[in-house]
């Protein structure tokens, strides 16, 4: 089973940049779709961003689309989430999933989880 550990999270002004990474192990990285989750305070947990095996076919959340970019390193087994412009309401705890269907980065079903990071976007 892959093994997901994310960084790069923390505090943020409104409008400023932070970039999370997600390093994966245990398994055939590139065989997988890459997904981020996020929960906010009082919310539940939704899929802000997706990618296909093939780096490029991707999904984003409405609320982050043109601000939010994904990205994956298959040689270092790392998919990466851009955040841009963030607002207060992208604060969170942000999660990476794997999946092996090919829909998955957008649907479904997700194999494994990592642990989360925490991201916090101050007004």
């Amino acid at each position: 089973q892959v093994q997901l550990v994310e960084s790069g999270g923390g505090q943020v002004q409104t409008g400023g940049s932070l970039r999370l990474s997600c390093a994966a192990s245990g398994g055939a990285f590139s065989d997988y779709t890459m997904s981020w989750f996020r929960q906010g305070p009082g919310k539940d947990r939704e899929a802000v961003a997706g990618l296909h095996q093939n780096g490029q076919r991707a999904y984003y959340a409405d609320s982050v689309r043109g601000r939010f970019f994904v990205s994956r390193d298959d040689v270092k087994n790392v998919v990466f989430l851009a955040m841009n412009k963030l607002k207060p309401e992208d604060t969170g705890v942000y999660t990476c999933a794997v999946g092996q269907s090919p829909t998955s980065y957008v649907t479904g079903p997700w194999d494994s989880w990592g642990q989360g990071t925490q991201v916090t976007v101050s007004s």
